[in-house]
């Protein structure tokens, strides 16, 4: 018997992902995530405000701005340290940041609060998916949706229909 392995970039499991839930989506595999996408895309078309955010409920708005919804409460709540320069390990989060018009590098040396919640709709999966904001003096400044179990993943904060 023999056994082969590959290591797979995140960026291609994350693709190859999204492809799978969107063609079981489209194709009618015992998923209905017509209702759920579309009410993503409609509210797409105007991305959220990320300035004036002070509450845990306008937290909670930005987040279904982009089509997700939370469980309410932030599961975690953390004071982080940006670096003052961003060093090479930096640079596939930063890319992602930038992609969704953040730039992190603006706060280097800057202490920020990251809000992280479970996240309820994420097409396929039900389980162990986290959406982050950073927010910096009422400001959010970055975000992702990542699962942390088994390979995981990282996203930007659009839902993935609207990507």
């Amino acid at each position: 018997m023999f056994i082969i392995t590959k290591k797979v970039p995140r960026r291609k499991l994350t693709a190859a992902l999204f492809l799978f839930l969107l063609t079981l989506g489209l194709f009618g595999a015992g998923l209905d995530l017509s209702g759920d996408i579309q009410a993503a895309s409609a509210t797409l078309h105007t991305l959220p405000d990320p300035t004036g955010i002070r509450t845990n409920a306008e937290r909670i708005a930005y987040l279904e701005g982009y089509g997700w919804i939370t469980g309410g409460e932030p599961a975690a709540v953390e004071e982080i340290l940006l670096p003052q320069t961003f060093g090479p390990d930096y640079k596939d989060y930063l890319n992602l940041q930038s992609e969704q018009g953040f730039d992190l590098q603006a706060y280097g040396g800057k202490t920020v609060k990251r809000y992280t919640y479970s996240i309820k709709n994420y097409p396929g999966l039900q389980e162990n998916i986290w959406a982050s904001i950073l927010v910096y003096k009422h400001t959010v400044i970055g975000g992702e949706v990542f699962c942390n179990q088994g390979d995981g993943f990282t996203q930007g904060l659009p839902y993935p229909a609207a990507q």
